[in-house]
């Protein structure tokens, strides 16, 4: 059974590489999201690529191997059902389960997973909209654009929410800018980075 640590660090690399897909995962910025210094990061991805969970290329970044991917999976799985059973069945509120839920994955059993999942009714998205793997660790792949990126008179429907800034979130949802919410582009003003 991996650390919390092992979790915490193949669970970033995941996220990571589902943001630049096909890109290495540089070190420095698995530091700054895990709160560590690079060297630390360098030291850990060096065991983890002894392990067989990443591929590691001095200067060159990171990558998760099957099996690396498949435990990064487990984590998110866990990570993701943990945010959504603390809003619905616990009522907390979705700007406070994050951290929570950080804490919560290395605890709870793959027996109560499962059954957090039963109980929730299988979801596929967490309160944030962002997907759940499957117990096989599979997410259903889907093509999502930003709102930044939406043309003035453009339509859309919001998806997903980050979910890592508390004070965001609660700003989100003053807006009324849910997962679910239809929303369109009134304006758009690039100087100030900003849409209506």
């Amino acid at each position: 059974m991996p650390t919390s640590t092992v979790e915490d660090y193949l669970k970033h690399i995941l996220l990571e590489e589902e943001r630049t897909p096909g890109a290495r995962v540089a070190t420095g910025s698995l530091a700054g999201a895990l709160g560590v210094t690079p060297g630390t990061v360098t030291t850990m991805v060096k065991t983890l690529s002894d392990s067989g969970l990443v591929d590691y290329e001095a200067y060159g970044g990171v990558r998760l191997t099957a099996a690396g991917r498949q435990l990064g999976m487990h984590v998110l799985r866990r990570h993701r059902l943990m945010e959504l059973f603390l809003v619905r069945t616990l009522g907390m509120d979705w700007s406070e389960v994050h951290d929570e839920a950080e804490r919560l994955e290395h605890a709870i059993s793959d027996r109560l997973v499962e059954k957090i999942d039963e109980l929730l009714g299988r979801p596929s998205v967490d309160p944030h909209g962002d997907p759940i793997p499957s117990a096989a660790g599979e997410v259903p792949g889907h093509e999502l654009e930003t709102l930044a990126a939406l043309a003035a008179g453009r339509r859309a429907r919001v998806a997903r929410v980050s979910d890592q800034d508390a004070s965001f979130l609660r700003l989100v949802e003053r807006l009324g800018l849910l997962p679910g919410t239809a929303v369109r582009v009134v304006s758009r003003d690039a100087a100030a980075d900003t849409l209506e």
